[in-house]
């Protein structure tokens, strides 16, 4: 049997801009993102101003992680401590972290076979009187019905907060993820679609949120050195009655980011040609599903997911580990033993009595995921779904290809 020898977590290398302006950056010394020339404006404000006019929104405040970002959008909107925030079922582990964070308490929401987030049991959730908060997490960049979400939402009134580390770059009927509800966060970690190792995004439109989130990042009295931000008017009653936390991105990060974001949407197009290679494989064995994306969705295909609904739990654990033998590393969101970036709700157990999500046990208990780095082409990714049929077909008895 073939083996793939590419490494799954190989990421690209820092543009050439990126690594000119970061060098700049240390010979200046000015890393911080305040310590500056008067009149000069920073890597930081310059790169907060360019994804704020890319994402069409009015402000935007660059983070130290993705996770800070969704701390400090949860406090910008009101949430206090013992409220509840619901949140995906089937998400990463600090997203409900995040809500924890803030002193909150999750309340999970179904999912589908699409792996969106139910809209039928979050609009049963959201009806509840004491419920006020959505956290979204577009996870792994699967786009639910925008529309019909916000529209249960506004119902409800319940504020949404959109977690768009996974969809960077996508958008529902042309409007962009992150352009939907009050305040959106993003990921510039290392596996997200753009790379500084570290770092996140907080946008909105409102002023009120993002006056409050400059101070609770730690501006001190320097919020007036924010080029995508509110007037000072927005401060005059924030700046007294918000804590600041630190929780900045600095000048070198913000150098390495900028060109990126310049060229996010060639980045994602590259990666749509990967997935797009990778679905047509998989979509020719019978016996795994991929989940349907509707027309109106545009998605970037950074990872692909696909499900094995007729196996159970220990013929999916021996497909997984001899796709691994044959250097193609799945995740197993069905696994009862967290592993890596991955784990299933009910290993959170610090939430206290695990609730009863039988659609998403089923939806996670035979679902694979599979990273598509842009260090691949198009006949790796023809290569691997190769191998997943030659090992489905060990495994299971019959690789479908006809």
């Amino acid at each position: 049997m073939i083996k793939f020898n590419k490494s799954f977590t190989q990421q690209e290398p820092i543009p050439e801009e990126g690594i000119e302006q970061a060098i700049a950056v240390m010979r200046s010394g000015r890393l911080h993102r305040y310590n500056s020339l008067a009149g000069e404006p920073t890597e930081t404000e310059l790169l907060e101003q360019e994804f704020a006019e890319y994402l069409g929104s009015r402000y935007c405040l660059a983070c130290a992680s993705g996770g800070y970002a969704l701390h400090i959008a949860m406090r910008t909107v009101g949430v206090q401590p013992g409220d509840k925030v619901l949140c995906n079922a089937f998400t990463l582990a600090p997203v409900p972290g995040a809500i924890n964070n803030a002193g909150a308490v999750p309340v999970l929401v179904e999912t589908t076979d699409d792996f969106t987030i139910d809209l039928a049991d979050l609009e049963l959730k959201a009806a509840a009187d004491d419920v006020h908060y959505l956290l979204l997490s577009h996870m792994r960049g699967h786009l639910v019905d925008m529309d019909r979400l916000m529209s249960i939402c506004d119902q409800h009134q319940v504020i949404v907060i959109e977690d768009c580390a996974h969809t960077m770059g996508a958008s529902w009927n042309g409007r962009k993820s992150g352009t939907f509800g009050r305040v959106a966060c993003f990921s510039a970690q290392t596996y997200k679609h753009i790379n500084s190792g570290e770092g996140g995004f907080l946008t909105t439109d409102d002023d009120d949120v993002m006056a409050k989130a400059i101070i609770y990042s730690g501006s001190y009295m320097l919020f007036e050195r924010h080029l995508a931000a509110p007037p000072k008017e927005a401060f005059a009653r924030i700046r007294f009655e918000t804590p600041n936390y630190s929780g900045r991105m600095d000048n070198l990060r913000a150098a390495i980011l900028r060109p990126q974001v310049k060229n996010l949407d060639e980045q994602c197009r590259r990666w749509n040609q990967l997935y797009n290679a990778a679905a047509e494989g998989l979509s020719q064995i019978k016996g795994i599903r991929l989940p349907v994306r509707p027309a109106a969705e545009y998605f970037v295909g950074s990872s692909i997911q696909f499900s094995l609904p007729d196996y159970d739990a220990a013929t999916i654990a021996r497909f997984i580990a001899r796709c691994e033998e044959q250097g193609v590393p799945l995740k197993w969101f069905g696994d009862a033993d967290p592993k890596g970036y991955t784990s299933r709700f009910d290993s959170w157990q610090y939430m206290g009595q695990m609730p009863d999500l039988p659609e998403t046990r089923r939806v996670l208990a035979t679902m694979c995921d599979m990273r598509l780095p842009l260090t691949f082409v198009e006949e790796d990714c023809r290569q691997i779904t190769r191998i997943i049929a030659q090992v489905f077909e060990e495994v299971c008895g019959s690789s479908g290809n006809e």
